[in-house]
């Protein structure tokens, strides 16, 4: 009961902190303005973003299946992109969700163990960090002159509390380091203790499997392939946000490269943990286009309501469509039933 309350408690106050974004967002614009461009705006081209957001996720689910298959396991295409598609749908209603979720409903379609499945899907993420790292580095270095005093005046605040209290920083860090020793020797001198309290095979069992699926990108026989789908997610992940850019006017002129600076900035709204990235994505990406690109206040906070609603919409019309043909449709036998 404790941990139901805290983990309400804790979704709570990221929604209302979303809010609070989202608010901050919209607070000095005209929201009749705002709502004029958005029934005005162009949506064919956001159908057309909505196409290449489908072949992103497609493209997600063909990647997903070189990292389980290299674990000795049988997946199919459909069952794998349905999975990953009822995951975003988790994600919209409650941050990290999704990657439960895809995994429990893959598990129990195609017969997988589901440590060995969120594995893979921690490897995947991990991968996809290093990627969405790569990009926001690379956009910040060839486009300094643009993104250099915006840079500055964003971390300027972080830089100069880490100044002031770096002694304090020093302290928790070396606490920090000490607790973790700690911990890691307490473990090793008690662990014959620790081998007889019940739950710790499983424990141990569910470690082993995670640390089997994080293994699986080294394990993959198809490494040029995994390349390959990876630049096409990210490739269709900035097209989502440059077709979009035709909707509105004030926003057409903009090009490719400023969907990429927008998918690498933007992108850490969308991994905030609030719902959907609700406030956050708003917040970040109008900063980016009416900071960096001189996009007006309106056209800016209508561009990201837009873009966000759309895929919002996608993520649950699809995922509720998903799960439906998942299990009350699809009744192929599971594929791993033998193991």
């Amino acid at each position: 009961m404790k941990r139901i309350l805290i983990q309400t408690a804790k979704y709570l106050f990221f929604l209302l902190f979303g809010v609070f974004l989202l608010w901050l967002s919209f607070r000095k614009l005209s929201l009749d303005a705002v709502w004029d461009d958005i029934r005005h705006a162009h949506y064919s081209w956001m159908l057309l973003a909505l196409v290449f957001a489908f072949a992103a996720h497609a493209f997600r689910a063909l990647r997903w299946n070189l990292l389980i298959n290299s674990l000795g396991y049988k997946t199919r295409l459909t069952t794998t992109f349905y999975a990953v598609m009822i995951g975003y749908m988790a994600n919209t209603a409650v941050p990290r969700m999704g990657e439960f979720m895809r995994c429990g409903v893959l598990s129990r379609k195609e017969k997988i163990p589901f440590n060995a499945l969120f594995g893979t899907v921690i490897s995947e993420r991990f991968f996809d960090l290093i990627v969405l790292m790569a990009i926001l580095f690379g956009v910040i270095f060839f486009q300094w002159k643009l993104l250099g005093s915006f840079v500055t005046r964003m971390t300027k605040p972080l830089v100069d509390t880490i100044h002031e209290h770096q002694i304090l920083l020093f302290v928790m860090i070396a606490i920090l380091i000490v607790l973790i020793g700690l911990a890691i020797y307490l473990f090793y001198f008690f662990r014959e203790r620790f081998r007889k309290m019940p739950g710790y095979s499983k424990t141990m069992e569910l470690l082993r499997g995670l640390s089997e699926g994080v293994k699986t990108i080294q394990r993959v026989k198809q490494k040029g392939m995994f390349t390959v789908y990876t630049i096409l997610i990210w490739f269709m992940y900035a097209l989502m946000l440059y077709i979009p850019f035709f909707m509105l006017d004030e926003t057409s002129g903009l090009d490719f490269i400023a969907s990429v600076t927008m998918l690498a900035i933007g992108s850490l709204g969308i991994v905030a943990p609030v719902p959907g990235g609700i406030g956050a994505y708003h917040f970040i990406g109008k900063a980016v286009l009416v900071e960096l690109y001189n996009v007006p206040g309106v056209a800016a906070g209508s561009f990201v309501a837009l873009t966000h609603a759309g895929q919002t919409l996608l993520h649950i019309i699809m995922g509720g469509l998903s799960y439906f043909v998942m299990f009350f449709v699809d009744h192929k036998k599971a594929l791993n039933d033998e193991k």
